[in-house]
């Protein structure tokens, strides 16, 4: 669908300024050569953002009519898979998290997040895809007073664990995109100077606080401006995509589950980035488009693993041998939700003693839904490998491109 701007009439919205900015050199010259010191010499020029939150979007008809359809289609697949909620809206959880970490090159297996979800700390991409989990459960639960304090939160839930004197708090040093780690000369993008973080924070969230704009729309636009500013020095993307998602569930687009958006935008990375580009540039349609096609992408995908899930669960009704109060059918939609197992996450997932965790156990073992995978006698754990296949499955299908 075309996405251009009407000839007529003033821009539909303000492309990001340039100032001037003195830069000292922190580089012990006889780490680098000459050319690297000569490089990140003299001022250099940092963004600026305008400001936006009284401004009203203008989209060409087939643009913002790509948004109606997409948000119809999320209030659809919520409801259809709302009235499973139990299962299902943990593992979309999950599954959006571990995809919006991909997007930043996060990549790790199934069995590994959910064994970091467990407190395993072996696998570092999984323990931050867990942060990622976390600060997607602190947008959901902010998601009623979203503002500059619910941005730090949803911040300090992804990396608190692992960069615990950033997390949650504005950055306090200039960021940039591109070029190298000595200096912000020759960055591809170089995000406004520190000093003007706050205030353009406030800004963004009057404009995410309104309730006159098409939901979708607003939140493909506030993400875009979230990512120009840059609020910190890691985690903006993972942070600013859980924003997204704060954004609809509390304008009421999303009620029950979480649309694995970032499922749709790894279908095609570049794309995503350029709309990120034309965003600064003063061009919102491609930013609203590309959010648009991935929510499509995306519900696609998350319908196949709730099916794979669904047939999955029902194959188990006629392996597994138990009577029909057995706490191993609680334990097995469990299984569903959590692949991986112990002693401890079974009796207090079944309000029963460690004791008696074992038998609802190895019913699941005896039909074969779960196996044994530590080969100790103590501190064993469990895993569904058709569960953990289903969820490897969802990730693969997103079908990722990578730049260049």
């Amino acid at each position: 669908m075309s996405a251009d701007r009407p000839d007529a009439g003033p821009p539909a919205w303000p492309a990001i300024g340039w100032e001037e900015r003195p830069w000292t050199p922190k580089i012990a010259p006889h780490l680098v050569s000459r050319s690297v010191l000569a490089r990140h010499v003299g001022p250099y020029q940092a963004a600026v953002v305008p400001e936006i939150a009284e401004l009203d979007p203008r989209l060409a008809t087939g643009a913002a009519a790509l948004a109606e359809q997409a948000s119809a289609e999320i209030a659809r697949f919520d409801t259809e898979v709302g009235v499973e909620i139990a299962p299902f809206a943990a593992v979309l959880l999950r599954s959006e998290s571990a995809s919006s970490s991909m997007i930043e090159n996060l990549n790790s297996g199934a069995k590994a997040i959910a064994l970091a979800e467990m407190g395993s700390a072996d696998k570092r991409n999984a323990t931050e895809i867990v942060g990622n989990v976390h600060a997607m459960q602190a947008a959901l639960e902010l998601a009623d007073r979203l503002d500059g304090d619910a941005v730090l939160a949803m911040h300090a839930a992804l990396l608190g664990d692992l960069e615990p004197t950033g997390a949650g708090t504005w950055r306090a040093e200039q960021v940039w995109i591109g070029g190298d780690s000595f200096g912000p000369h020759g960055a591809s993008f170089v995000a406004p100077h520190h000093d003007r973080v706050p205030a353009a924070m406030a800004d963004l969230m009057r404009f995410v606080q309104r309730e006159d704009l098409p939901v979708l729309t607003q939140a493909a636009i506030a993400h875009a401006q979230f990512e120009t500013i840059h609020p910190f020095t890691d985690g903006n993307g993972r942070t600013g995509r859980a924003l997204v998602h704060s954004m609809l569930r509390a304008k009421g687009l999303t009620r029950q589950v979480t649309v694995p958006v970032s499922a749709g935008l790894l279908t095609d990375t570049n794309a995503y980035f350029d709309t990120l580009t034309a965003y600064r540039q003063g061009d919102i349609a491609p930013i609203v488009q590309t959010l648009s096609d991935a929510t499509f992408a995306a519900i696609t995908n998350g319908r196949q693993l709730v099916a794979d899930l669904r047939d999955i669960r029902e194959r188990w009704n006629g392996t597994v041998r138990a009577r029909r109060d057995s706490s191993a059918w609680r334990l097995a939609d469990f299984v569903i939700r959590q692949p991986v197992i112990d002693i401890s996450a079974t009796a207090r997932e079944l309000g029963i003693s460690p004791a008696n965790a074992l038998r609802p156990i190895a019913a699941l073992a005896d039909a074969g839904v779960l196996s044994e995978f530590t080969g100790f006698k103590r501190n064993r754990m469990w895993q569904s490998r058709e569960v953990l296949s289903a969820l490897d499955d969802f990730a693969a299908r997103t079908g990722r491109r990578r730049r260049g």
